[in-house]
């Protein structure tokens, strides 16, 4: 315990440092602007996919998280301006965009799920997109429940909404990830993977959608009196 004091105390010699060590929403903040990076690298990916296997399920998960990208941008451009005293609009406003904006996308890949389930638009993958896409969703979910924790210590709307961000990111990679080991492995009948993937789909969608609209209501870590916290740290 002595020994982690001491190391604690020197690495505090460096402001940067000692910030992130005792400052929750300063770190949740870095970890939401390392996301972003790994958000729009996996879009463009999914849209070269997309692309090169003609498959519309990876340009519409290209535009997923290109919108997931802008929502992630706008509520740490938002933190980042309000840390240094520079106007900008409030938590709750940029809370509740971003509930609409997930609202809108759970609605979108609601149909998309739909169609590719009607017409049975599958592509069968390689190993090394299978690894990619395995990769991402482990970190996506992991990052997702570490979000989760600091959240719902530090109750903020602009934590809120990167955190359900984060959710949402997961869960469709969750889904894709589903979607393609089902296609790529042996052992499935049409049938069978056509319900496993209606039933995961439906439930990611109804989650997002969930997400959406408890964020649109201005509510702040799942609590009733979620509205007159958000109001008060406008």
């Amino acid at each position: 315990m002595q020994i982690k004091q001491q190391i604690e105390r020197r690495l505090c010699r460096f402001p940067a440092v000692g910030e992130l060590l005792h400052n929750r929403e300063r770190r949740v903040l870095l970890t939401a602007s390392a996301s972003l990076g790994l958000n729009i690298g996996y879009a463009v990916y999914n849209g070269v996919l997309g692309v090169v296997s003609r498959s519309v399920w990876f340009l519409v998960l290209c535009a997923y998280y290109i919108l997931l990208s802008v929502m992630r941008y706008a509520a740490v451009s938002c933190a980042q301006k309000r840390r240094r005293g520079v106007k900008a609009v409030s938590g709750l406003f940029v809370m509740r965009f971003t509930g609409g904006m997930l609202t809108v996308l759970g609605l979108v890949l609601a149909v998309s799920v739909y169609y590719s389930i009607q017409n049975e638009v599958a592509v069968k993958n390689g190993t090394i997109v299978m690894i990619a896409i395995a990769t991402y969703t482990f970190c996506k979910v992991t990052l997702a429940f570490v979000n989760a924790a600091k959240a719902a210590k530090h109750r903020s709307p602009l934590l809120t909404a990167l955190r359900n961000i984060g959710c949402a990111d997961a869960a469709a990679s969750v889904l894709s990830l589903q979607r393609a080991m089902l296609v790529s492995f042996e052992g499935m009948t049409p049938l069978e993977i056509r319900v496993m993937n209606a039933a995961t789909g439906a439930a990611v969608c109804l989650y997002i959608l969930i997400l959406g609209v408890v964020m649109m209501l201005g509510i702040v870590g799942g609590k009733e009196n979620g509205k007159i916290q958000a109001r008060q740290s406008k």
